[in-house]
């Protein structure tokens, strides 16, 4: 039925095709037959898969399809949509891997016969990898239902009991955790609109595994909707499972994507538990974790705050990434619940009731890594439950992260170390770090390689002594009675010294040297003075009419593109840093940089232009920018960027609104000049453009400079003399 096709905006046929967006636009007007729009939106329609193809074949326009690009489209214009459509997805890659022989005598028939066998078969290998959890992920049962309990996780595939869970008794009617009423597992209709994405995404496992299949369908989700999702970096992951240490149960219990327990390092005997609010993700989790690891799984859907569905459980370890700022997580309703043990969190404190439920699900000497907003360190209204945390033992570490590790990026987001305290340490004493000279430039991310070597080795040096050497400006441990004041603050910026600046003297004589170094380069590349000359005048022409004349193409930068590439923005471009922008997943293609491109920023009113070199290219173009991509063999790169630099060119190609300065590019003027002659001008614009760059160093080496000596001055290191 037409209303149960797989449907493909355009976007989406252009890759099919393996052309731009505007050939399909194209097609649309002057191809009478071409596939009406089934759906989606007047400016974004989309259309039924099929009819796309069979039209394609058809006017022998249809490329050879990467199997991969296939099977995504199959999956995000599935008629139930691509959550449903992934969470059934990872469960057939999920038998693939685990029973293939079932999956291939399941698969040899007609596709009604796959339909009406795979539902028992899926049955089967979800519970018995999932026990009663299994009926988050049933195909048919919709994505939420049949999840795990309040009255406890059920017992281990062999039938051993899951460690620090009293497990009651299960009934007949929960043995499968399946009620086939309810899910309509044996219905086999339900899933034939999905058999087609069923047998793309085996063949994709054929080529590149089951969850190397899965991973990649996830990641193109995720990116093609990167505001529904918080995620958690997968370096920022492994470091706090490396904190947590070895653990043979770990739960998670806001898991989101299931980036944290999935940086695990697990073995069979391994007990993983997993739970979010979001039905959806905690089904992706699942399949995620199980097609990674041999360990036993528990997922299970709900506000753990709430809904606890682990009760009774006394992990090892607990990892989590809790919502931050909710105002909403309980208050008037847990106001007695047990686990308020170290007080009772304020209506504004969210995070401290998921550092105490944390606690409380840990068994004795265990540890929790928690992901938290820095506010959480300092806020008036926590100190009560703060303080009691460091008399307790409880807390053990607060790590400063650098701005930019996790989102939201404009913050230096904090992960705190806890213990549930066996007994209370004797003269405890806690570890404040913070690893904000290790951020990187623009949205980059930090220097992860230094901010783990740092913590990993200030996190052991200390819990093998219990306590660490005062390491300046980047970490110390503070005894608990020195943080016992009345705000009880644990911002370790605020009780770490400052970085020693002698070192001091020697790291201030080493950028002395470097500014020394860098401003003689300068005045090497300074081009030398010319004698005075009257102005030249060349034979002139326009970026539009070269462009017109095949001698130069011109791109603008778009609103959207693929998620993951990295964006050229036009702030990037006045200062002449890397990409650091980002584009949301969005039907427009995304125009891509190249090496000899150059890039001129449209508003305004400055005169830059910037030829992309080898390290840039590759960046989707942002807004705000115009792309000039020369023919060679008549244009020279750096002659175009040089001349579009001139001020009175800028003068004469802009305009001006009430705010703001608009550049027309295409009225922007060149000399018309032989390929020679524009050579010799391309090498003294390059040389200006390198001169441009060695002076930004030196201005940032002698703000370090300055910087060094305010601070050594000002701590006594550097003496007035």
């Amino acid at each position: 039925m037409q209303d149960q096709a797989t449907e493909v905006t355009a976007a989406g046929i252009a890759r099919l095709a393996g052309v731009g967006r505007a050939a399909v636009s194209n097609w649309r007007r002057r191809h009478a037959d071409f596939p009406r729009p089934v759906g989606g939106t007047e400016t974004s329609p989309s259309f039924a898969l099929d009819e796309v193809e069979a039209w394609l074949r058809k006017q022998g326009k249809l490329a050879e399809v990467p199997l991969r690009e296939r099977v995504w489209q199959q999956l995000a214009g599935h008629p139930e949509g691509p959550l449903t459509a992934l969470v059934r997805t990872g469960c057939a890659l999920l038998l693939i891997h685990e029973r293939p022989t079932v999956w291939l005598e399941a698969s040899a028939g007609s596709d009604e016969r796959l339909a009406r066998l795979l539902p028992d078969a899926l049955e089967r290998v979800l519970t018995s990898r999932f026990g009663e959890g299994a009926g988050l992920l049933m195909p048919g049962a919709g994505v939420g239902r049949g999840v795990n309990t309040p009255d406890g996780p059920p017992a281990a595939n062999s039938g051993s009991t899951a460690p620090g869970v009293n497990t009651p008794p299960s009934t007949p009617s929960a043995a499968s955790g399946v009620n086939t009423e309810d899910t309509g597992v044996n219905t086999g209709p339900a899933l034939l609109p999905s058999v087609p994405l069923l047998r793309g995404a085996a063949e994709l496992a054929a080529e590149a595994g089951a969850r190397q299949a899965f991973e990649f369908l996830l990641g193109r989700h995720l990116d093609a909707n990167p505001r529904q999702y918080t995620l958690t970096p997968s370096e920022l992951a492994g470091l706090m499972a490396d904190l947590a240490g070895p653990a043979r149960s770990v739960l998670d219990p806001a898991c989101g994507t299931g980036t944290l327990l999935r940086a695990v390092e697990t073995r069979p005997e391994q007990w993983l538990y997993a739970q979010d609010s979001a039905p959806d993700l905690a089904a992706l989790t699942a399949l995620r974790l199980a097609l990674h690891s041999r360990a036993a799984l528990r997922a299970a859907a709900g506000d753990a705050l709430r809904a606890d569905s682990f009760p009774e459980l006394r992990a090892d370890a607990v990892l989590c990434h809790p919502p931050f700022n909710e105002r909403n997580w309980g208050h008037d309703e847990l106001a007695y619940d047990p686990r308020w043990e170290y007080g009772f969190p304020a209506r504004t404190e969210s995070e401290l009731a998921w550092v105490q439920h944390a606690l409380a699900r840990l068994t004795d000497g265990g540890t929790a890594v928690l992901l938290m907003p820095p506010a959480a360190a300092s806020r008036r209204s926590g100190r009560r439950i703060r303080a009691d945390l460091l008399r307790r033992g409880a807390l053990r570490a607060v790590l400063a992260l650098p701005v930019g590790a996790a989102p939201p990026y404009n913050l230096p987001l904090h992960v705190w170390v806890l213990r549930r305290p066996e007994r209370s340490p004797a003269s405890p004493e806690v570890l404040l770090m913070d690893t904000g000279q290790f951020a990187g430039e623009g949205r980059g991310g930090p220097d992860w390689a230094a901010v783990r070597d740092a913590v990993l080795d200030a996190w052991r040096a200390y819990t093998r002594a219990g306590r660490l050497a005062e390491r300046p400006g980047l970490a110390r441990s503070v005894p608990v009675i020195e943080l016992l004041d009345d705000d009880v603050d644990l911002a370790p910026a605020r009780h770490l010294p400052p970085p020693s600046v002698a070192d001091g003297a020697e790291q201030l004589a080493a950028v002395r040297e470097r500014l020394g170094e860098t401003l003689r380069l300068t005045t090497d590349l300074t081009p030398p003075a010319a004698d005075a000359a009257p102005p030249v005048r060349w034979p002139l022409t326009t970026i539009g009419e070269l462009a017109r004349a095949g001698a130069l193409v011109m791109r603008t930068g778009g609103n959207g593109g693929h998620a993951r590439l990295p964006v050229l923005t036009d702030t990037d471009v006045l200062t002449a840093t890397a990409p650091s922008g980002t584009l949301p997943e969005s039907d427009e293609e995304a125009v891509l940089t190249e090496p000899g491109d150059v890039v001129v920023p449209v508003l305004g009113g400055g005169s830059v232009a910037r030829v992309i070199e080898e390290a840039t290219a590759g960046a989707a173009l942002g807004r705000n920018l115009v792309l000039l991509r020369p023919d060679r063999t008549a244009l020279d790169p750096w002659f175009l960027a040089g001349f579009l630099r001139g001020t009175a060119n800028n003068r004469q190609a802009s305009s001006y609104a009430s705010t703001a300065t608009r550049l027309d590019v295409r009225r922007l003027q060149l000399p018309r000049l032989p390929l020679d002659e524009q050579r010799r001008y391309g090498a003294r614009f390059h040389a200006l453009d390198e001169f441009e760059r060695a002076l930004r160093h030196a201005s940032r080496l002698g703000e370090h400079l300055v910087r060094g000596m305010y601070d050594g001055l000002t701590d006594g290191t550097v003496a007035p003399d």
